[in-house]
């Protein structure tokens, strides 16, 4: 259940900065594309912290 709720949420935030930051620097903008690489960034991300953490106990 945690990952669903962390991919809903970073495609979201990833949606909103995607375009906000596209609309700063006059790009083009892909909502598919940028919400899906927020999506696995959060993904690897969540699950890269409890690694390392547990990793260097």
């Amino acid at each position: 259940m945690k990952q669903i709720v962390v991919i809903f949420w970073a495609f979201i935030f990833g949606e909103v900065l995607g375009y906000i930051g596209g609309a700063l620097e006059v790009l083009p903008y892909s909502s598919l594309e940028i919400g899906t690489m927020a999506a696995i960034t959060a993904l690897i991300t969540s699950n890269l912290i409890p690694w390392l953490s547990k990793k260097y106990r």
